[in-house]
């Protein structure tokens, strides 16, 4: 078994290049075991997938991390296990993004550090519902603010599109990262923000790279499904597929992603997030696995790496797509639009 990549995202934060993801242990996925879920964290941490992703909007997932943190902190300093590193987000709601103000934000900065119980969050990855509502370059100078106070370590950005992640940067604000969704489904990073990126020596760290399961064996040959679907995850990422050019389309793509696994020994899901992982800019992919029995599955990411003939089987099917089109999370910002039928905009009020 080959060692999880890493990668420096600056010199002062160097990450695993699969991220935990946090959003299935919010509950929404099913009851949460607090035990297993620590136990997990911690196969997952010996394994070297060092980096956690959560979120103030994710139920519990932020107490979950800290209680991990508070647990294994002894096995932590003494060097029994690496050390470890913890994205959060701020995401703050849309009913309040028009009366937004510094107080606001550094109450949530200091929610956030109580519930991971540490000094100084690593990255504060952050999101705005609305670019109709000014406030978003002030706000991210706010979160500057509170990363010169000491408060935040990496000030990123998630969901931003190059034309308004170019404002912030215009008003002096350092990004690190951005969090996109990025899958040889979804390939929207790949336009203006992918060369803004380039430019500004920006990374991004991605989600969706299995389209909530889709992307995987098990819908290979599968019948279409339909509606109601399970949660919202797969919605989501059905709305995508329809995007992408329909279900017969989608079957060609998992075709060839499973003739490209039979080369590698691997599945539709490994062959899926290594193809993000080789794209440009990409400094990791986040797995939202809620149990430690997938570690395995994730683990053989690093056992080897797609050939240019991998790569050519799969541009070949994604080049008949018709979709999704336009900038990063365009098509979820269209108010009444199908895709944000699916979001949900006051999370912390919650």
């Amino acid at each position: 078994m080959s060692q999880v990549e890493r990668l420096n995202l600056s010199p002062q934060h160097n990450i695993s290049r699969v991220i935990k993801g946090g959003w299935q242990l919010a509950g929404g996925h099913g009851a949460i075991d607090q035990a297993q879920a620590l136990a997990d964290m911690a196969a997952y941490v010996g394994a070297g997938i060092t980096t956690f992703d959560c979120a103030d909007i994710y139920t519990g997932v932020e107490e979950l991390i800290g209680a991990f943190l508070r647990q294994y902190r002894p096995a932590l300093q003494a060097g029994d296990l690496p050390p470890v590193q913890v994205h959060t987000k701020y995401v703050p709601d849309l009913s309040a993004l028009a009366t937004l103000t510094y107080a606001d934000t550094a109450a949530i900065i200091e929610r956030s550090l109580t519930r991971l119980g540490v000094e100084r969050l690593d990255l504060v990855q952050f999101h705005w519902w609305d670019y109709d509502t000014p406030g978003y370059v002030e706000t991210a100078q706010h979160l500057q603010r509170l990363q010169q106070a000491g408060k935040i370590k990496h000030v990123a950005v998630t969901n931003f599109d190059a034309a308004h992640l170019g404002e912030i940067l215009g008003a002096g604000v350092v990004v690190t990262s951005c969090q996109v969704q990025y899958s040889p489904l979804d390939r929207r990073p790949r336009g203006d923000l992918l060369a803004l990126c380039r430019e500004r020596g920006i990374w991004l760290l991605c989600y969706g790279t299995v389209a909530g399961g889709f992307l995987s064996d098990r819908y290979l040959g599968a019948p279409e499904p339909q509606e109601p679907l399970e949660n919202r995850s797969l919605t989501k990422y059905k709305l995508i597929i329809d995007d992408f050019g329909g279900w017969e389309l989608f079957q060609a793509l998992l075709r060839a992603l499973r003739a490209v696994a039979d080369r590698h020994d691997a599945s539709i899901a490994t062959v899926a997030t290594r193809y993000t992982l080789a794209q440009e800019r990409v400094a990791a992919a986040i797995v939202g696995a809620r149990h430690a029995r997938h570690l395995p599955d994730t683990l053989r990411l690093f056992d080897f790496d797609l050939t240019a003939a991998d790569l050519d089987e799969i541009n070949a099917v994604i080049a008949q797509a018709s979709g999704p089109q336009g900038p990063v999370y365009g098509l979820e910002r269209i108010k009444g639009g199908k895709h944000a039928g699916v979001m949900k905009y006051n999370l912390n009020k919650e």
